[in-house]
């Protein structure tokens, strides 16, 4: 497994201040009417699992159709990926690791809930959740069978273990079937579990 120290400053599972006071605002106003609490939790639904993961989905399918960028994150994640304007403001870096009929990477934080969030957006809470952040060490291939993911015996899992300092980017592997997509296309078919290890990328078939 991958590991590095955590900086528990920094933007994990305890609420920032901003957060906080966000948080109170909300509270304040729903409790006098002026907002709906269960719609705002609908538009954090659709980020945290639509307009998010989009920025990744770019840097996926740009991956897969354009060799030159995809040797370019592969040698300097953070570089390529700062390229198409997706920049954070932790500043931290990103590694982009490629999924392949050898081996399949899955992405954790053990400590806290370190995430790549100029990338993925926000991130989901079973992410921050102590049984993920525990069983992807222990078991990977169990929590992979509990999310719909069943590999090839003879595929290795990866788990790699985020911090403050560096965060990563699963790069799954092109579907089949997809010789001729458009790079627009070939992001649609691109989930954030994908990114994040826990799924793959979909079938053109049941693309949405």
């Amino acid at each position: 497994m991958t590991s590095h120290g955590h900086d528990h400053d920094g933007d994990h599972s305890h609420l920032t201040e901003t957060e906080a006071r966000v948080r109170a605002l909300e509270s304040l106003l729903s409790a006098k009417g002026y907002i709906d609490s269960a719609a705002v939790d609908r538009i954090i639904q659709t980020y945290e699992t639509k307009i998010g993961p989009r920025n990744g989905a770019h840097v996926v399918a740009k991956s897969w159709v354009e060799p030159e960028f995809e040797a370019w994150l592969r040698r300097d994640s953070s570089a390529a990926i700062h390229s198409l304007g997706y920049h954070s403001r932790q500043g931290e870096h990103i590694e982009a690791v490629f999924n392949s009929d050898e081996v399949h990477h899955l992405v954790v934080c053990t400590l806290c809930s370190c995430y790549p969030w100029s990338v993925l957006g926000l991130p989901p809470t079973w992410y921050k959740s102590p049984p993920f952040r525990s069983r992807a060490v222990i078991d990977p291939r169990g929590v992979l069978a509990e999310f719909g993911v069943t590999l090839d015996p003879a595929t290795r899992v990866e788990v790699h273990d985020s911090t403050a300092e560096i965060r990563y980017l699963v790069i799954p592997q092109r579907p089949a079937g997809t010789e001729g997509y458009a790079m627009e296309q070939l992001a649609d078919l691109v989930t954030r579990n994908a990114m994040i290890g826990t799924g793959l990328a979909r079938a053109p078939q049941v693309a949405s």
